[in-house]
């Protein structure tokens, strides 16, 4: 079993904003030369929204699906001064520090659903993965899919893990399934979810989540406003994904019912 290894990179130019994300990401060029796009902590949803990018990206590559590589990138405060738009130049400033980045994949669409690029095996691999992350945002109108080299890529994963949006009300969501499942892009096509299933619980052990879950780092869970501590936050983390693995026969039929 490999260990997760993240590397982390300096932010040395920032070149364009992706208007058509709503938290504003951005394409920016790293110290390694290399293209990433970058997830702001300062955007509308915060470090949350870094975390469940995170977490869902890295549960992904586990189970065998293509994700961008995720580095994590130290953004300092000189790229703010030179901005001219207020607006990104407010963002700029509250995301000085640890950010988030997904290797740039030049040269992708985006996924057409009528032009199918992945088996059936694959494709019920995603529709369980978004069950178990209760990722929202993989509908025929937002598919946050790539077609790159003729394969498929998952990418933004950021609505994910909703639960962690009210730490009071947290354990309700433990025993919960993803009705939500209904309106996934590639629902109609997943006819092998059973063995999908199987493939999951094989490569998530508890202790490859725990190994995910570890690589949050410690600024990310500290904020004032929280009502638990960082390790109780990461635990949190740890019991929702485990919670959902061992209902996975109910996302199964809640899918499979649902197509």
């Amino acid at each position: 079993m490999s260990k997760i290894e993240i590397r982390t990179v300096e932010v040395t130019q920032y070149l364009q904003p992706l208007r058509e994300g709503g938290s504003l990401p951005a394409i920016v060029r790293a110290d390694d030369d290399f293209l990433y796009v970058l997830k702001f902590r300062g955007a509308g949803q915060g470090k949350k929204a870094l975390i469940a990018e995170l977490l869902g990206g890295l549960l992904a590559q586990e189970i065998g699906l293509k994700v961008p590589e995720l580095v994590f990138m130290n953004l300092d405060d000189s790229f703010s001064k030179t901005e001219p738009d207020q607006e990104i130049q407010d963002l700029l400033k509250f995301s000085v520090g640890l950010n988030l980045g997904l290797h740039f994949l030049s040269g992708a669409i985006t996924y057409d659903p009528l032009v199918p690029v992945a088996d059936a095996l694959t494709v019920s691999k995603v529709v369980l993965l978004d069950s178990l992350i209760t990722n929202i945002d993989r509908t025929a109108k937002n598919t946050n899919l790539l077609n790159w080299k003729n394969e498929l890529w998952l990418i933004d994963h950021g609505a994910s893990l909703y639960f962690h949006h009210n730490w009071k009300n947290w354990r309700a969501h433990l025993s919960r399934t993803f009705p939500n499942i209904k309106d996934h892009v590639l629902l109609k096509r997943a006819n092998r979810l059973d063995e999908a299933s199987v493939e999951i619980q094989q490569a998530l052990s508890a202790e490859k989540i725990r190994e995910i879950v570890s690589q949050i780092p410690e600024e990310w869970l500290t904020e004032e406003s929280l009502p638990l501590a960082p390790g109780e936050i990461r635990e949190a983390y740890f019991e929702f994904l485990s919670s959902k693995l061992n209902r996975i026969d109910l996302l199964v039929k809640e899918a499979s019912d649902a197509r």
